[in-house]
């Protein structure tokens, strides 16, 4: 709930409640009490705002979805649509046409409405300015990955993260595979010395392009370079910060898992872009080779390329055996012990918001949010060190001073596209 709120009633109706949900039992409510449900705003009403708004109504059945946010009024009416077709949810889904708030200033106006949880999805160059404005007016925020595309916005977001806790609010990272209990238990086996220890990752991400940027010939007549480059987010980096960091963070985040949220020392990479493409200034190819202390070593490809060969798998390498994940349906360890996942895996997507939404009824937060901002920023480290060529440490990484996100954005403004990186000659600062 907003820890700020002056209704006691609702304050004590969510301490009721939590203290029964914490002893085991459901929460009992009577029909006075769905007034006092937690109410969700959904800022990004695109197929990942949506599924999270559905996990959200799911986790609790007392949570209703009662503002939104797009640019574009018919995703807002395709969201809204595709929820109230799921009958557990349908009658929680309770957004009047004047919580519809259409434009880049619809966050605000979501989170200044009466919501206690707001859902961030909107592309991730938007995400350093709405989670610190959701924080800031005493929000709980699901927060999806990743948090920025450069390293101002992962700095606002360590700050976010520390607010949120002196807050006592909840912030859940949108890294999914961290609630995926075969990957939980897998990790568990390593971190008890199933493989030894580790002294090399290899991850590969490798997938057909998610967005591909249309022909300059398809752009409507009189849309501004803003709208064009939003509605085409995927393909510039100051919005969606390269495919390294807003697709291949998910393995950059298992790689800071198996690290123990550590960050390397320095790190080199490669990437460019193979297949022409007009507009746009993103590579489609990376791969990052990072160095930890005591010679460590992991190594992150990335490639999003039609017809070629695709995987998303890590192989953990450890002084007493291996550990993959990804190349079978169930992760397996062999060496001197050999083990497979034998559980039922259940959905990672789901259990973010069951953890998210038991945390704020039981008024203990969970606060993920600082490695949502470290495992960012150990994707846009890459991206800098393949944009540039060369060699960088975290400490450089993390100070960076290029700021993608633009001053000013206007809906209707002209907006210059940035060259695509040529590696040598593209500057680090």
């Amino acid at each position: 709930m907003n820890n700020e709120s002056k209704k006691p009633e609702r304050r004590e109706f969510l301490k009721t409640a939590g203290a029964a949900i914490a002893a085991g039992f459901p929460a009992i409510i009577s029909a006075q009490s769905v007034t006092n449900a937690i109410k969700v705003g959904l800022v990004g009403c695109g197929g990942r705002g949506t599924g999270a708004a559905s996990q959200a109504l799911t986790a609790d059945d007392y949570a209703e979805l009662i503002a939104v946010a797009d640019i574009d009024q018919e995703q807002i009416d395709h969201s809204l649509a595709s929820l109230k077709r799921i009958s557990k949810i349908a009658d929680r889904v309770k957004v009047e046409q004047a919580a519809q708030h259409v434009g880049l200033d619809g966050f605000q106006k979501v989170i200044d409405s009466k919501v206690d949880v707001v859902l961030l999805a909107t592309p991730p160059g938007f995400r350093p300015l709405h989670l610190a404005t959701a924080i800031n007016a005493g929000k709980h925020v699901f927060c999806e990955k990743p948090v920025s595309t450069d390293a101002p916005g992962i700095r606002s977001a360590l700050a976010s993260a520390e607010l949120a806790a002196k807050k006592n609010l909840s912030l859940m990272a949108g890294f999914c595979w961290r609630y995926n209990n075969m990957i939980e238990e897998t990790f568990q086996q390593m971190e008890n010395g199933a493989i030894g220890k580790t002294v090399a990752y290899y991850a590969t991400y490798y997938t057909n392009p998610v967005k591909p940027m249309p022909p300059a010939s398809t752009r409507p007549a009189g849309m501004s370079d803003v709208e064009w480059q939003i509605r085409n987010w995927y393909n510039f980096v100051w919005l969606c910060g390269d495919s390294l960091v807003e697709q291949a963070v998910h393995s950059a985040d298992k790689i800071a898992w198996a690290m123990h949220d550590e960050p390397p020392e320095s790190c080199v990479a490669v990437g460019g872009r193979t297949i022409p493409a007009e507009g746009g200034n993103i590579y489609d190819h990376f791969e990052v080779n990072y160095i930890y202390p005591n010679g460590v070593r992991a190594f992150l490809a990335n490639r999003q390329m039609v017809g070629c060969y695709n995987e998303n798998s890590d192989y953990i390498l450890g002084t007493d055996g291996t550990c993959t994940i990804g190349r079978g349906p169930r992760p397996r360890i062999e060496g001197k012990k050999t083990w497979t996942f034998s559980g039922q895996p259940y959905n990672m997507y789901q259990k973010e918001h069951d953890v998210l939404f038991a945390a704020i009824r039981k008024n203990q937060p969970v606060n993920n949010g600082k490695r949502l901002a470290t495992s960012t920023m150990l994707a846009i480290m890459g991206r800098m060190a393949a944009y540039t060529g060369q060699q960088l440490t975290w400490e450089q990484a993390l100070n960076s001073q290029e700021h993608l996100y633009p001053e000013n954005l206007d809906w209707k403004g002209r907006l210059e596209v940035k060259p695509r990186a040529e590696p040598g000659v593209t500057k680090f600062f």
